[in-house]
């Protein structure tokens, strides 16, 4: 007989015991703690923006939605600072658990790499894609007052007002976009920045500036009351939430710069768990009420598999560095 742990056996017992137990986890049956274990404590989204700004709602909305599948409580945790990349910073720093997660633009964690001359963290080593949530794109609008009702109007007229025209940014994705509209027509439009969105409206309005380039959620909202006309959408195709406006690249002018929404954790975290974020939010993007909510924002719901979100990202990586060369934006900091 052997004596094992003060436990009497017979060798052939023990020999059984182990194999079986060999034979469990060779099938899967016997699984990492961590597995059973995930979510253990409080989920902790991050949001890159004030509270009450859109960014914040879209934060809020998934944390409600995805609560009950987690189990656990999710806490909204604004990290504001450096137009975002203070939040992309803390992810790509935060303990690879699973339960600190960063809802924010995958675009915007792909262009910090070429936006910043001296990027805190390396994007495509340091952060994990988990889930992707929708897709949206910037807007050419001009007055509603304003004679031109095409792309193709508006650009006769830039053309023969030379650098006498202009037109209005408040983001680097509208910059990027305004150059490569100048590019692609030889328009010689000057680009006046502004704070906000809002900031441009009565210059709009006074016919001080000819067009703007502006967010979906702005652009949309100012269409509906009547103010602001849309003629081209930034994606190279139409968007589900607004079928009835044309791209760009469908009136002459390619182009497919796109925002995209995503939820992201540090490299290295346990793939059970990033599965598991996966699950969560293709579930709760698949739902009627998501859609008609990123819908009314100007987006469309856009699922994907970890695999294929980490790989948005890392070509956005390569797309931003060719935008910030057409655009001739200096790299901050």
């Amino acid at each position: 007989m052997t004596k094992i742990t003060g436990i009497k056996t017979s060798r052939r017992q023990f020999l059984a015991a182990t194999s079986a137990l060999t034979a469990a986890a060779a099938t899967g049956l016997a699984r990492p703690a961590y597995a059973q274990q995930y979510p253990s404590q409080d989920i902790h989204f991050i949001c890159a923006f004030p509270a009450g700004s859109g960014a914040d709602l879209i934060v809020r909305f998934f944390a409600d939605k995805i609560r009950p599948a987690a189990g656990k409580n999710i806490i909204v945790e604004n990290r504001v600072g450096a137009g975002g990349n203070l939040a992309i910073e803390y992810i790509a720093r935060a303990k690879p658990d699973g339960h600190t997660v960063l809802i924010h633009g995958g675009n915007a964690i792909a262009g910090m790499m070429s936006l910043l001359k001296n990027p805190p963290v390396d994007t495509a080593k340091t952060i994990q894609l988990a889930a992707t949530i929708n897709r949206q794109a910037f807007m050419f609008i001009v007055d509603a007052k304003s004679p031109y009702k095409t792309i193709d109007d508006l650009t006769k007229a830039m053309i023969a007002k030379g650098d006498k025209a202009s037109y209005a940014t408040n983001t680097v994705d509208a910059t990027v976009m305004g150059e490569i509209y100048k590019a692609k027509t030889g328009v010689k439009a000057v680009e006046v920045a502004y704070k906000t969105a809002t900031d441009t409206v009565n210059d709009m309005l006074s016919g001080a500036l000819d067009y703007a380039v502006h967010n979906p959620i702005f652009a949309l909202s100012q269409h509906k009351e009547g103010k602001m006309r849309i003629l081209g959408v930034g994606s190279n195709e139409r968007l589900l939430a607004v079928p009835d406006l044309p791209t760009m690249t469908e009136q002459g002018i390619p182009m497919n710069v796109i925002g995209w929404w995503s939820a992201s954790v540090p490299a290295g975290t346990p793939k059970e768990a990033v599965n598991a974020i996966n699950k969560w939010f293709v579930d709760a993007v698949g739902t009627p009420e998501a859609k008609t909510f990123l819908n009314n924002g100007g987006g469309d719901p856009l699922i994907s598999t970890v695999d294929q979100a980490q790989q948005m990202m890392l070509k956005d990586i390569d797309n931003w560095r060719d935008y910030v060369k057409l655009a001739k934006i200096t790299p901050q900091g």
